[in-house]
Protein backbone atom coordinates (compact mmCIF):
# COMPACT_ATOMS: atom_id res chain seq x y z
CA UNK A 1 0.00 0.00 0.00
CA UNK A 2 1.37 3.33 -0.91
CA UNK A 3 0.56 6.58 1.45
CA UNK A 4 0.54 9.45 -0.52
CA UNK A 5 1.49 12.55 1.63
CA UNK A 6 1.84 16.65 0.33
CA UNK A 7 5.03 18.20 0.68
CA UNK A 8 3.20 21.09 1.95
CA UNK A 9 3.24 21.92 6.11
CA UNK A 10 -0.70 22.69 7.12
CA UNK A 11 -1.26 25.00 9.68
CA UNK A 12 -3.72 23.82 12.12
CA UNK A 13 -5.70 25.06 14.95
CA UNK A 14 -7.38 23.39 17.22
CA UNK A 15 -10.51 24.45 19.27
CA UNK A 16 -10.38 22.39 22.39
CA UNK A 17 -7.39 21.22 22.08
CA UNK A 18 -7.47 19.68 25.85
CA UNK A 19 -10.61 17.18 25.23
CA UNK A 20 -10.33 14.14 24.04
CA UNK A 21 -10.47 15.03 20.40
CA UNK A 22 -8.05 17.52 20.58
CA UNK A 23 -5.65 15.23 22.39
CA UNK A 24 -6.17 12.88 19.64
CA UNK A 25 -5.44 15.32 17.32
CA UNK A 26 -2.37 16.49 18.54
CA UNK A 27 -1.61 12.58 18.76
CA UNK A 28 -1.84 12.08 15.25
CA UNK A 29 0.20 15.10 14.31
CA UNK A 30 2.70 13.71 16.33
CA UNK A 31 3.07 11.11 13.61
CA UNK A 32 3.40 13.65 11.19
CA UNK A 33 5.59 16.24 11.87
CA UNK A 34 6.57 17.24 9.00
CA UNK A 35 3.29 18.09 7.25
CA UNK A 36 1.18 19.84 10.07
CA UNK A 37 2.53 22.86 12.05
CA UNK A 38 0.27 23.76 15.03
CA UNK A 39 -0.63 27.26 14.72
CA UNK A 40 -3.00 27.34 17.76
CA UNK A 41 -4.63 26.24 20.79
CA UNK A 42 -7.86 26.71 22.94
CA UNK A 43 -9.07 25.14 25.82
CA UNK A 44 -11.64 26.12 28.75
CA UNK A 45 -9.68 25.74 32.32
CA UNK A 46 -7.05 22.76 32.31
CA UNK A 47 -4.03 24.76 32.27
CA UNK A 48 -1.50 21.69 33.10
CA UNK A 49 -2.52 19.94 30.05
CA UNK A 50 -2.61 22.88 27.99
CA UNK A 51 1.15 24.00 29.21
CA UNK A 52 2.46 20.35 28.07
CA UNK A 53 0.88 20.98 24.47
CA UNK A 54 2.51 24.26 24.30
CA UNK A 55 5.86 22.97 25.71
CA UNK A 56 6.01 20.05 22.44
CA UNK A 57 4.01 21.94 19.90
CA UNK A 58 4.79 24.97 20.37
CA UNK A 59 1.86 26.93 19.01
CA UNK A 60 1.99 30.73 18.48
CA UNK A 61 -1.10 31.58 19.97
CA UNK A 62 -3.47 29.92 22.87
CA UNK A 63 -6.75 31.13 24.14
CA UNK A 64 -7.98 29.80 27.69
CA UNK A 65 -12.21 30.29 28.30
CA UNK A 66 -11.75 30.61 31.94
CA UNK A 67 -9.70 34.14 32.82
CA UNK A 68 -7.81 32.98 36.07
CA UNK A 69 -6.66 29.89 33.95
CA UNK A 70 -5.70 32.27 30.86
CA UNK A 71 -3.55 34.28 33.68
CA UNK A 72 -2.12 30.88 35.45
CA UNK A 73 -1.05 29.83 32.03
CA UNK A 74 0.95 33.20 31.02
CA UNK A 75 2.90 32.94 34.13
CA UNK A 76 3.56 29.95 33.23
CA UNK A 77 4.73 30.19 30.28
CA UNK A 78 6.97 33.33 30.84
CA UNK A 79 8.87 31.39 33.49
CA UNK A 80 10.04 28.86 30.76
CA UNK A 81 10.63 31.59 28.40
CA UNK A 82 8.07 30.40 26.01
CA UNK A 83 7.02 33.38 23.90
CA UNK A 84 3.47 32.32 23.13
CA UNK A 85 0.65 34.57 22.99
CA UNK A 86 -2.23 34.08 25.60
CA UNK A 87 -6.02 35.80 25.33
CA UNK A 88 -8.84 34.70 27.47
CA UNK A 89 -13.04 34.84 27.04
CA UNK A 90 -14.96 32.73 24.27
CA UNK A 91 -15.26 35.84 22.33
CA UNK A 92 -11.29 35.90 21.55
CA UNK A 93 -11.95 32.65 19.74
CA UNK A 94 -12.61 33.63 16.44
CA UNK A 95 -9.41 35.59 16.91
CA UNK A 96 -7.13 32.47 16.76
CA UNK A 97 -7.79 31.64 12.93
CA UNK A 98 -5.34 33.46 11.50
CA UNK A 99 -5.40 34.52 7.53
CA UNK A 100 -2.70 31.94 6.79
CA UNK A 101 -4.63 29.12 9.07
CA UNK A 102 -5.32 25.68 6.51
CA UNK A 103 -7.26 23.29 8.82
CA UNK A 104 -9.22 24.42 12.00
CA UNK A 105 -10.26 21.63 13.92
CA UNK A 106 -13.79 22.24 16.25
CA UNK A 107 -13.98 20.17 19.25
CA UNK A 108 -15.51 22.58 21.36
CA UNK A 109 -18.36 21.10 23.51
CA UNK A 110 -21.99 22.74 22.97
CA UNK A 111 -23.07 25.50 21.21
CA UNK A 112 -20.26 27.68 22.29
CA UNK A 113 -18.32 26.23 19.15
CA UNK A 114 -21.09 27.68 16.94
CA UNK A 115 -19.30 30.92 16.28
CA UNK A 116 -15.59 29.70 15.92
CA UNK A 117 -16.75 27.05 13.39
CA UNK A 118 -18.74 29.87 11.64
CA UNK A 119 -15.14 32.09 11.02
CA UNK A 120 -13.23 28.80 9.87
CA UNK A 121 -16.06 28.38 7.32
CA UNK A 122 -16.02 32.13 6.33
CA UNK A 123 -12.23 32.13 6.15
CA UNK A 124 -12.36 29.07 3.09
CA UNK A 125 -10.53 26.64 5.76
CA UNK A 126 -10.65 22.78 6.05
CA UNK A 127 -13.03 22.55 8.56
CA UNK A 128 -13.09 19.52 10.89
CA UNK A 129 -16.28 19.43 12.88
CA UNK A 130 -16.07 17.08 15.77
CA UNK A 131 -19.17 18.55 17.81
CA UNK A 132 -22.54 17.55 16.74
CA UNK A 133 -23.80 21.04 17.64
CA UNK A 134 -23.08 23.55 14.86
CA UNK A 135 -24.37 21.09 11.92
CA UNK A 136 -27.36 20.11 13.93
CA UNK A 137 -27.94 24.30 15.00
CA UNK A 138 -27.33 25.96 11.72
CA UNK A 139 -26.16 22.97 9.14
CA UNK A 140 -27.73 23.95 6.24
CA UNK A 141 -26.73 27.67 6.68
CA UNK A 142 -23.02 26.30 7.72
CA UNK A 143 -22.88 23.92 4.38
CA UNK A 144 -24.41 26.77 1.82
CA UNK A 145 -21.50 29.44 3.54
CA UNK A 146 -18.67 26.45 2.79
CA UNK A 147 -20.02 26.86 -0.81
CA UNK A 148 -19.66 30.44 -1.08
CA UNK A 149 -16.13 31.04 0.12
CA UNK A 150 -14.60 27.20 -1.08
CA UNK A 151 -14.48 25.96 2.87
CA UNK A 152 -14.68 22.31 2.98
CA UNK A 153 -16.51 20.83 6.06
CA UNK A 154 -15.11 17.24 7.01
CA UNK A 155 -16.91 15.61 9.69
CA UNK A 156 -14.75 13.92 12.81
CA UNK A 157 -17.84 12.00 13.99
CA UNK A 158 -16.92 8.31 13.36
CA UNK A 159 -20.23 7.91 11.85
CA UNK A 160 -20.83 10.87 9.67
CA UNK A 161 -16.70 10.27 8.19
CA UNK A 162 -17.80 6.76 7.88
CA UNK A 163 -20.48 8.04 4.88
CA UNK A 164 -18.16 10.70 4.40
CA UNK A 165 -15.79 8.01 2.87
CA UNK A 166 -18.20 5.88 1.23
CA UNK A 167 -19.64 8.45 -0.99
CA UNK A 168 -18.46 9.88 -4.31
CA UNK A 169 -15.88 11.76 -4.87
CA UNK A 170 -17.51 14.52 -6.69
CA UNK A 171 -20.25 14.40 -3.62
CA UNK A 172 -17.46 14.41 -1.49
CA UNK A 173 -15.62 18.01 -2.78
CA UNK A 174 -18.69 19.62 -3.40
CA UNK A 175 -20.72 18.63 -0.03
CA UNK A 176 -23.69 17.73 -2.24
CA UNK A 177 -26.64 18.61 -2.81
CA UNK A 178 -30.67 17.81 -2.33
CA UNK A 179 -30.15 15.83 -6.00
CA UNK A 180 -26.33 14.07 -4.92
CA UNK A 181 -28.56 10.85 -4.00
CA UNK A 182 -30.20 10.11 -7.01
CA UNK A 183 -27.51 11.49 -9.36
CA UNK A 184 -25.02 8.73 -7.82
CA UNK A 185 -27.41 6.26 -6.81
CA UNK A 186 -27.86 6.49 -3.49
CA UNK A 187 -30.66 5.15 -1.86
CA UNK A 188 -30.34 5.41 1.39
CA UNK A 189 -27.38 5.94 4.43
CA UNK A 190 -27.33 3.44 7.64
CA UNK A 191 -26.09 5.16 10.64
CA UNK A 192 -24.75 2.57 12.77
CA UNK A 193 -24.30 2.90 16.93
CA UNK A 194 -23.58 0.76 19.90
CA UNK A 195 -26.88 0.87 21.56
CA UNK A 196 -24.92 2.50 24.15
CA UNK A 197 -24.83 0.65 28.27
CA UNK A 198 -28.20 0.44 28.27
CA UNK A 199 -29.07 -1.24 25.06
CA UNK A 200 -29.73 -4.76 26.89
CA UNK A 201 -31.25 -2.98 30.12
CA UNK A 202 -34.81 -2.69 31.47
CA UNK A 203 -36.38 0.48 31.12
CA UNK A 204 -38.17 0.38 34.35
CA UNK A 205 -34.29 0.40 35.83
CA UNK A 206 -33.48 4.03 33.89
CA UNK A 207 -34.66 5.91 37.12
CA UNK A 208 -32.31 4.11 39.11
CA UNK A 209 -29.15 4.85 36.57
CA UNK A 210 -26.07 6.93 37.95
CA UNK A 211 -24.36 9.32 35.98
CA UNK A 212 -21.06 7.09 36.19
CA UNK A 213 -23.24 4.43 35.01
CA UNK A 214 -24.37 6.50 31.99
CA UNK A 215 -20.91 7.09 31.59
CA UNK A 216 -19.50 3.94 31.04
CA UNK A 217 -19.60 3.59 27.12
CA UNK A 218 -18.83 0.02 25.75
CA UNK A 219 -16.96 0.53 23.06
CA UNK A 220 -15.64 4.39 23.19
CA UNK A 221 -13.83 6.85 25.39
CA UNK A 222 -15.31 10.12 25.48
CA UNK A 223 -16.15 12.85 27.71
CA UNK A 224 -19.24 12.88 30.18
CA UNK A 225 -21.97 14.63 28.16
CA UNK A 226 -21.30 12.74 24.67
CA UNK A 227 -21.50 9.73 26.91
CA UNK A 228 -24.81 10.45 28.33
CA UNK A 229 -26.01 11.19 24.96
CA UNK A 230 -24.82 8.01 23.81
CA UNK A 231 -27.01 6.39 26.66
CA UNK A 232 -29.95 8.12 25.86
CA UNK A 233 -29.14 7.51 21.88
CA UNK A 234 -29.83 11.56 21.86
CA UNK A 235 -26.30 11.14 20.37
CA UNK A 236 -27.71 9.02 17.25
CA UNK A 237 -30.78 11.32 16.76
CA UNK A 238 -28.40 14.50 17.09
CA UNK A 239 -26.37 12.40 14.11
CA UNK A 240 -29.77 11.96 12.13
CA UNK A 241 -30.20 15.82 12.13
CA UNK A 242 -26.39 16.48 11.25
CA UNK A 243 -26.76 13.90 8.26
CA UNK A 244 -29.30 15.69 6.89
CA UNK A 245 -27.33 18.99 6.71
CA UNK A 246 -24.13 17.57 6.26
CA UNK A 247 -25.16 15.62 2.97
CA UNK A 248 -28.21 17.45 2.02
CA UNK A 249 -30.53 14.71 2.59
CA UNK A 250 -33.89 14.23 3.77
CA UNK A 251 -34.40 11.88 6.84
CA UNK A 252 -36.29 9.26 5.16
CA UNK A 253 -33.16 8.60 3.69
CA UNK A 254 -31.20 7.82 6.83
CA UNK A 255 -31.65 5.05 9.00
CA UNK A 256 -30.46 4.13 12.18
CA UNK A 257 -29.13 0.39 12.74
CA UNK A 258 -27.65 -0.62 15.83
CA UNK A 259 -24.55 -2.53 15.70
CA UNK A 260 -22.67 -2.89 19.32
CA UNK A 261 -19.39 -3.61 17.87
CA UNK A 262 -18.33 -0.74 16.64
CA UNK A 263 -16.43 -2.03 13.94
CA UNK A 264 -18.97 -1.20 11.17
CA UNK A 265 -19.00 2.72 11.52
CA UNK A 266 -22.11 3.46 9.33
CA UNK A 267 -22.83 2.52 5.59
CA UNK A 268 -24.62 3.34 2.61
CA UNK A 269 -26.39 1.77 0.57
CA UNK A 270 -26.95 2.52 -3.68
CA UNK A 271 -29.56 1.54 -6.13
CA UNK A 272 -28.05 -1.35 -7.33
CA UNK A 273 -28.30 -3.16 -3.96
CA UNK A 274 -24.49 -2.42 -2.88
CA UNK A 275 -23.81 -1.28 0.20
CA UNK A 276 -20.40 0.06 1.36
CA UNK A 277 -19.08 0.12 4.73
CA UNK A 278 -16.24 1.45 6.34
CA UNK A 279 -14.91 -0.51 9.01
CA UNK A 280 -12.08 0.74 11.58
CA UNK A 281 -10.91 -0.01 15.28
CA UNK A 282 -13.24 1.86 17.21
CA UNK A 283 -10.74 5.18 18.12
CA UNK A 284 -11.34 8.81 17.12
CA UNK A 285 -7.61 8.99 15.26
CA UNK A 286 -8.86 6.94 12.46
CA UNK A 287 -11.83 9.93 11.79
CA UNK A 288 -9.47 12.57 12.17
CA UNK A 289 -6.34 10.79 10.31
CA UNK A 290 -8.93 10.66 7.34
CA UNK A 291 -10.02 14.68 7.71
CA UNK A 292 -6.54 16.35 8.16
CA UNK A 293 -5.11 14.47 5.20
CA UNK A 294 -8.05 14.66 3.07
CA UNK A 295 -7.74 14.49 0.17
CA UNK A 296 -4.53 12.01 0.90
CA UNK A 297 -4.49 9.16 2.99
CA UNK A 298 -2.29 9.33 6.51
CA UNK A 299 -0.96 7.42 8.91
CA UNK A 300 -3.24 7.26 12.16
CA UNK A 301 -1.21 5.30 14.62
CA UNK A 302 -4.34 2.94 15.23
CA UNK A 303 -3.35 -0.68 14.65
CA UNK A 304 -5.16 -2.60 11.99
CA UNK A 305 -8.40 -4.27 12.12
CA UNK A 306 -8.25 -7.58 12.88
CA UNK A 307 -11.45 -9.90 11.19
CA UNK A 308 -9.94 -13.10 12.52
CA UNK A 309 -10.63 -12.18 16.13
CA UNK A 310 -14.27 -10.47 15.19
CA UNK A 311 -16.15 -13.78 15.95
CA UNK A 312 -19.45 -11.97 14.38
CA UNK A 313 -20.94 -8.63 13.66
CA UNK A 314 -24.46 -8.00 14.85
CA UNK A 315 -27.04 -5.64 13.47
CA UNK A 316 -30.78 -4.45 15.12
CA UNK A 317 -33.07 -1.58 15.00
CA UNK A 318 -33.05 0.47 17.84
CA UNK A 319 -35.83 0.31 20.40
CA UNK A 320 -37.60 3.58 19.69
CA UNK A 321 -40.08 2.97 22.59
CA UNK A 322 -36.99 2.81 25.07
CA UNK A 323 -35.02 5.35 23.52
CA UNK A 324 -37.59 8.34 22.48
CA UNK A 325 -34.71 10.62 21.91
CA UNK A 326 -34.55 8.86 17.90
CA UNK A 327 -38.25 9.59 17.19
CA UNK A 328 -38.17 12.85 18.65
CA UNK A 329 -35.22 13.31 16.79
CA UNK A 330 -36.63 12.37 14.01
CA UNK A 331 -39.29 14.58 14.13
CA UNK A 332 -37.10 17.28 14.41
CA UNK A 333 -35.46 17.04 11.51
CA UNK A 334 -38.71 16.80 9.51
CA UNK A 335 -39.79 20.24 11.15
CA UNK A 336 -36.28 22.06 10.62
CA UNK A 337 -36.17 26.01 11.09
CA UNK A 338 -35.06 26.07 14.90
CA UNK A 339 -35.93 22.84 16.09
CA UNK A 340 -32.80 21.22 16.14
CA UNK A 341 -31.30 24.50 18.10
CA UNK A 342 -34.03 24.05 20.79
CA UNK A 343 -33.43 20.22 20.58
CA UNK A 344 -29.68 20.50 21.47
CA UNK A 345 -30.35 23.36 24.01
CA UNK A 346 -32.71 21.72 26.01
CA UNK A 347 -30.92 18.51 26.14
CA UNK A 348 -27.44 20.37 27.10
CA UNK A 349 -29.25 21.71 30.05
CA UNK A 350 -31.17 18.41 30.61
CA UNK A 351 -27.61 16.42 30.74
CA UNK A 352 -26.15 18.85 32.73
CA UNK A 353 -28.52 18.68 35.40
CA UNK A 354 -28.37 14.62 35.07
CA UNK A 355 -24.93 14.92 35.82
CA UNK A 356 -24.84 17.54 38.25
CA UNK A 357 -27.69 14.57 40.46
CA UNK A 358 -30.52 17.28 39.89
CA UNK A 359 -32.42 14.75 37.59
CA UNK A 360 -32.97 11.57 37.06
CA UNK A 361 -31.48 9.68 33.64
CA UNK A 362 -35.16 9.29 32.69
CA UNK A 363 -36.27 12.75 32.95
CA UNK A 364 -33.46 13.91 30.59
CA UNK A 365 -35.74 12.90 27.52
CA UNK A 366 -39.21 13.95 29.22
CA UNK A 367 -37.75 17.44 29.66
CA UNK A 368 -36.25 17.67 25.79
CA UNK A 369 -39.59 16.69 24.72
CA UNK A 370 -41.84 19.00 27.11
CA UNK A 371 -39.62 21.80 25.58
CA UNK A 372 -40.13 20.88 22.16
CA UNK A 373 -44.03 20.75 23.24
CA UNK A 374 -43.94 24.30 24.44
CA UNK A 375 -42.21 25.69 21.39
CA UNK A 376 -43.63 27.61 18.67
CA UNK A 377 -40.63 27.02 15.92
CA UNK A 378 -39.56 29.41 12.83
CA UNK A 379 -38.57 28.14 9.79
CA UNK A 380 -36.40 31.11 8.80
CA UNK A 381 -33.30 30.82 11.06
CA UNK A 382 -29.86 32.81 11.38
CA UNK A 383 -26.99 33.35 13.53
CA UNK A 384 -28.81 35.79 15.67
CA UNK A 385 -31.93 33.89 15.76
CA UNK A 386 -30.22 30.48 16.55
CA UNK A 387 -28.62 32.59 19.27
CA UNK A 388 -31.65 33.79 20.23
CA UNK A 389 -33.66 30.55 20.41
CA UNK A 390 -30.93 28.80 22.15
CA UNK A 391 -31.18 31.55 25.03
CA UNK A 392 -34.74 30.61 25.71
CA UNK A 393 -34.81 27.58 25.56
CA UNK A 394 -32.04 27.04 28.48
CA UNK A 395 -34.24 28.91 30.46
CA UNK A 396 -37.67 26.71 29.43
CA UNK A 397 -35.44 23.93 30.09
CA UNK A 398 -33.92 25.19 33.41
CA UNK A 399 -36.88 25.83 34.89
CA UNK A 400 -38.05 22.31 33.77
CA UNK A 401 -34.99 20.99 35.63
CA UNK A 402 -36.00 23.23 39.18
CA UNK A 403 -39.75 21.74 39.16
CA UNK A 404 -38.06 18.09 38.81
CA UNK A 405 -36.20 18.79 42.30
CA UNK A 406 -39.13 20.07 44.29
Amino acid sequence: MYLVVATVTEKVVIMGSTGSVGVSTLDVIRHHPEKFRVAALSANNNVDLMLRQCKEFQPERVLMVDHSAASELETALRDIELPIEVSAGSSQLDLLIGEDTDSVVCAIVGAAGLSSTLSAIRQGCKVLIANKEPLVMLGPTLVELARENDAVILPLDSEHNAIFQCLPGNWQSGLGDQNSHIRFGVRRLLLTGSGGPFRNVDAETFPMITADQACAHPNWDMGRKISVDSATLMNKGLELIEACALFSLDEKLIDVVIHPQSVVHSMVEYVDGSVLAQMANPDMKVPIANALGWPHRIESGVSSLDLFSANHFDFEPPDENKFPALPMAREVARTGGDAPATLNAANEVAVAAFLNEEIRFDQITEIVLNVLNQTEFEQGVSLESVVASDQRTREKALQLVKACRV
